[in-house]
């Protein structure tokens, strides 16, 4: 598996989860990302590595590449390597083995069958058979990580799975447009009603309280109402540093869809010998 490599759109903490999966099974990966990444949970997201140069999760190194060249010289040397390319362009250059859309965007932005030999979509917005190979479940519950062979994921119903009874208190929206200041970190245990950043003179207010596990990076652009972070009402500080359970589910599911390919692909070699 060490010269095959997968390319993934998209490098937020569930994107982030997968890759983690991949690259300890052995893969080289490249993430290609936002020139500004809108991901919430930093710490645990390779999107990290835009703003800063590079960034390492669970003993992974990712690095910010700048061309072509330089991505094959980063997973050449055991790195996962990140570039600015939010349309794709450049996966014809790469002519990945596998190629994940794993933006969560609810809607296919481009990704279509045939940009690599297998391609996988993650979550709703995308139909196995039809514009992708296969989708893997995203959403939380008793599917999660399932591979549909053919059809959709379950739709995006806009209401987050519930953590020790909460939902949509979880989340922190922008109460303005423009640039977020945040007055917290990640990690930082708050109360409900405590101020977590403000955006053009308006406070965002924590509306539970718990542990700050996911916000946007500082000084980003936002607008009214977009998602910007989310509290944990479990208040377990590792969690905001850790790859979740669920993009741990997500990335075992990615890992038997490419298994399940590269077997397939083996057996129909041996046979033509």
């Amino acid at each position: 598996m060490k010269n095959i490599l997968v390319v993934i759109r998209g490098g937020g903490d569930l994107a982030s989860g997968v890759a983690a999966r991949l690259f300890h099974a052995g893969f080289k990966i490249i993430i290609l990302e936002l020139e500004f990444p809108t991901a919430i949970r930093l710490p645990v997201s390779f999107a990290r590595a835009v703003y800063e140069g590079k960034m390492v999760l669970e003993d992974i190194e990712a690095v910010l590449a700048f061309s072509h060249k330089e991505a094959i010289s980063l997973i050449n040397q055991n790195r996962i390597a990140v570039l600015i390319d939010p349309e794709g362009k450049m996966i014809e250059k790469f002519k990945p083995t596998v190629l994940i859309d794993a933006m969560l965007a609810k809607r296919n932005l481009g990704t279509y069958r045939g940009q690599a030999p297998l391609v996988i979509g993650l979550g709703p917005g995308f139909t196995a058979g039809k514009d992708v190979d296969m989708v893997v479940e995203t959403k939380r519950g008793h599917y999660l990580g399932r591979i549909i062979y053919q059809g959709k994921a379950e739709p995006d119903t806009g209401i987050p799975g519930e953590i020790k009874g909460e939902s949509i208190k979880r989340l922190l929206k922008s109460p303005a447009e423009g640039k977020i200041i945040p007055t917290h970190h990640i990690g930082d245990f708050v109360k409900s009603g405590e101020i977590i950043a403000e955006v053009a003179g308006a406070y965002l207010k924590a509306g539970i309280s718990g542990v700050l596990r996911g916000l946007i990076y500082s000084h980003s652009k936002v607008t009214r109402g977009m998602k910007v972070g989310d509290i944990d009402p479990r208040g377990i500080k590792d969690y905001c540093f850790t790859i979740s359970d669920k993009a741990r589910s997500i990335g075992g599911g990615v890992l038997e869809v490419i298994c399940k390919y590269l077997n397939r692909k083996s057996q129909e070699e041996k046979n033509r010998l």
